[in-house]
């Protein structure tokens, strides 16, 4: 059964890899609170999120969770562009972190955090939100510091990749 089991394991990562690519092309979806999209040279790809907007809710963020699906996220919004810094207390699963700026512009990547570090995660200067997914994600589709995304939370900012 060890053959096989990875052989199943294998093939539900790349139908789940190709879900959250073929979801990048969905335009009736595009810029809703809990959808974030990005695009690059590497593609297209669009992740279902939990919004984290108000202090509370950027406290708690993903801790305590056991897993976060394939195609999903939580996406931490800022009320303006700000230095911008996370760490892993209390987070059991290891995240890719993709620090963007206030017009869309991924400016950082922190690949792989570690499950219940708390060593700070910085992610630079002037950054409007962080898009949390499952660690290694961000390598798997390709995604890279200077891809764009498209979220109603950058209407404001003059995006690069509007609305």
């Amino acid at each position: 059964m060890g053959n096989g089991s990875a052989f199943y394991r294998f093939r539900q990562l790349i139908y789940a890899i190709g879900a959250v690519l073929a979801a990048g092309t969905a335009a009736a979806d595009a810029c809703r609170p809990d959808s974030v999209e990005l695009k690059g040279a590497w593609g297209t790809a669009r992740f279902n999120v939990e919004l984290a907007d108000d202090p509370v809710e950027q406290a708690r963020g993903l801790m305590h969770r056991s897993e976060l699906a394939m195609a999903s996220g939580m996406y931490f919004v800022n009320a303006r562009p700000r230095e911008t810094s996370f760490w892993m207390r209390n987070t059991l699963i290891p995240l890719d972190m993709l620090f963007i700026d206030a017009r869309g512009v991924v400016k950082h990547i922190h690949h792989n955090a570690v499950p219940l570090d708390e060593t700070p995660i910085p992610g630079g200067a002037d950054i409007l939100t962080v898009l949390e997914i499952n660690g290694g994600l961000a390598a798997r589709l390709g995604i890279t510091v200077g891809s764009y995304v498209r979220h109603p939370a950058h209407a404001a900012w003059s995006p690069v990749w509007p609305c």
